[in-house]
């Protein structure tokens, strides 16, 4: 009996020991709390979007905190969290770089044609597993709103088999970028600018045969662009909207009608 009380108690004081040297060693060891990136992690929103930038919202408020990084990098907090974070550390809150996102597609079935009948799972990531999509175009939307699914805003909608998303609701998270399979959504500076509504890299005639609203990548659009704003890359006209004016000369010249100016006080017009 002795013996047994003997190991119990043995046991019970060497647990009682541990728990002292740990809860000291708790004490002695701590990490001091970074209250200033703390304060700013609450303000942002936390959608972990990585659209400013970073892989989350404490890894932006840490550059914030101590790195001098500005504020306003934060798409989805808009302009009410860019002067909150400029409060917290005293300095102007300048401009928010407010980002929206677009479907690099005009191929609605107005346009383009179905090549199978696909009964799969209802999402493009499942679809496009199988021959690359249903539509005769390999580049083109899906359809299936895998990006509406995402959205938190409820900016896109889907219609006639084409995603087209709202610029007046977006908040630029890029959520819908990383779901579209195809790579057809990209995400622009809230300024005027044309954009080529097509993502296909295949020559001329393919594309044609496609898809009729499809980038020919004829090289008109780049002759009458004053600004050198415009490329054409295997068969595919691409806008840089750092030197695009918005003047709509390309659209105008366009003889697939592929290249809009995007204005971002509308919302998109699906078809």
């Amino acid at each position: 009996m002795n013996t047994i009380l003997i190991a119990v108690l043995l046991v019970g004081g060497l647990g009682l020991a541990a728990g002292l040297i740990l809860a000291v060693a708790s004490v002695l060891m701590a990490v001091p709390k970074d209250e200033k990136t703390e304060a700013l992690v609450d303000l942002l929103p936390g959608a972990n979007c990585g659209a400013c930038g970073y892989s989350g919202c404490e890894g932006y408020a840490k550059a914030m905190a101590h790195d001098g990084e500005k504020v306003g990098l934060c798409s989805p907090g808009g302009v009410a969290v860019a002067e909150a974070t400029a409060r917290l550390l005293g300095v102007e809150s300048g401009n928010v770089a407010h980002k929206t996102a677009m479907v690099r597609c005009g191929g609605c079935e107005e346009f383009t044609a179905r090549k199978l009948d696909y009964h799969g799972i209802q999402s493009c990531r499942a679809a496009a597993q199988f021959y690359g999509g249903n539509w005769q175009c390999n580049y083109g939307c899906l359809g299936y709103g895998d990006c509406k699914a995402v959205c938190e805003y409820e900016a896109i909608t889907v219609k006639d088999g084409l995603a087209r998303v709202d610029s007046t609701i977006c908040r630029g998270c890029t959520k819908c970028v990383s779901a579209c399979p195809k790579g057809l959504i990209a995400m622009y500076d809230s300024n005027v600018h044309g954009v080529v509504r097509c993502s296909s890299h295949d020559k001329g005639a393919v594309t044609r045969t496609a898809c009729k609203v499809g980038c020919i990548g004829c090289g008109k659009c780049v002759k009458v662009c004053e600004y050198g704003a415009i490329t054409v890359t295997d068969s595919l006209a691409s806008i840089d909207p750092d030197k695009c004016v918005g003047c709509g000369k390309c659209a105008e010249n366009c003889p697939i009608h592929c290249i809009t100016i995007y204005m971002p006080a509308e919302s998109e017009t699906v078809c």
